[in-house]
Parts: structure tokens; sequence; C-alpha cells
């Protein structure tokens, strides 16, 4: 089973960035879009699992300590540059917290063998791939110049700053990643509380 922990968006939210990708994806056809269903803040990807390896996961998880965050979704960027552009993505600003939570979860995976990542935690919604190209973000050898988001990039240029919203995580989820025709679903497994903070 093919696993992922991270934060479900509240209605509003993916409403909104529905209706937004809805009015600019036609500025690059040829890109990938990502279902607005599908959308999530990844805290954690974990991979192929054994189902009682998910169980015990799930079981571990239930005691990582998480307080409510608040997430506000904002900006944009390409990675790995706006002139190689593989991914188009949108902002995530949510202060320390998510990156504790997202540290916290790292921590109890790892002790199923799970690896750690080498990388600090740098949270972002990917909205587009360009077609047939890795959604990975570093610099890669091949990358060069493409114009898959040329006219994408020229158009929002010309918006106002881009404000999805924010909304207040109150609990991470434990995914199921089904790969399949048309791309990715993904099936909630498990839900986990996230405590008011403590003062």
């Amino acid at each position: 089973m093919r696993i992922f922990i991270g934060i479900d968006l509240d209605e509003l939210v993916r409403t909104r960035i529905s209706t937004f990708i809805a009015g600019v994806s036609g500025f690059a056809p040829e890109a990938r879009w990502v279902r607005p269903e599908s959308l999530h803040v990844t805290l954690k990807f974990i991979g192929e699992q054994k189902d009682e390896e998910v169980a015990a996961i799930a079981e571990r998880l239930r005691s990582v300590p998480a307080e409510r965050i608040e997430i506000a979704f904002r900006g944009y960027g390409f990675f790995p540059t706006p002139r190689a552009a593989r991914v188009f993505w949108i902002g995530i600003q949510a202060g320390a917290q998510l990156a504790v939570v997202a540290r916290d979860i790292d921590a109890a995976v790892a002790e199923f063998g799970v690896p750690r990542e080498e990388r600090e935690y740098s949270p972002h919604l990917t909205l587009a791939r360009a077609g047939g190209r890795s959604g990975d973000p570093k610099w890669r050898k091949g990358d060069r110049p493409n114009g898959a988001f040329d006219v994408l990039q020229k158009r929002l240029a010309a918006m106002p700053e881009i404000d999805f919203g924010t909304m207040t995580a109150d609990k991470f989820v434990l995914y199921q990643s089904q790969l399949g025709r048309g791309g990715s679903k993904y099936a909630k497994l498990k839900q986990f509380a996230m405590q008011d903070p403590a003062h």
C-alpha cells in the first residue's frame, strides 16, 4: 500500500484554487494539472508499506503531538527555475509550527525504517507539471529552458497578488495513494486531531 501523510484543504480554499485553475489552465494546455479534489499539504511521503506496517504507523501517529495551525495560501512560483519550469506551485505560509509537525511525523515514521528527510521542510501546493516531467523541485542534469509555462507566466505577471485565503488545520491525515489512469487518487485511511495551542 502506497501511503503518505498530509493536511486536507478546507472547502473555501479548495474552491478558490479550483476556480483559479479553471481560469488559467488554458495558458499551459500541455501541462498536467492537478485535480482540485486531490490537493493537500504534504507532511511526509512514505511510499509502499505492507498492511500490518500501515496499521503500526497509524497507531504511532496517534501519539504525535500537533497543535492547530493557521495556514495561508498565497503567491506562486516554478521549480526548479522559471526558465526551466517543470512544476507550477502556489505558496504556503504557516510559520514554524507546520515544520515542527512535519519534523515530528518524520521522526515517528523513521522508527519503522522510513528514511528521514534530508532537506528542510518547505511546503507548497503543486498545481501543474510540465508534460512528462517529474515533480522533483531540485535542479537536475538535463534541465534546460522550455516554454511549457511561458504564456502562463506572462498572464500571472499581469495579475494582482494571488491570495487563496487562510484556513485552520485541525487534523492531519494518513492517505493511501492509488495510481491509476489519469493520475493518482487519494483515500483517507485515518485522521488525527490537532490540539488547541497551549497558552
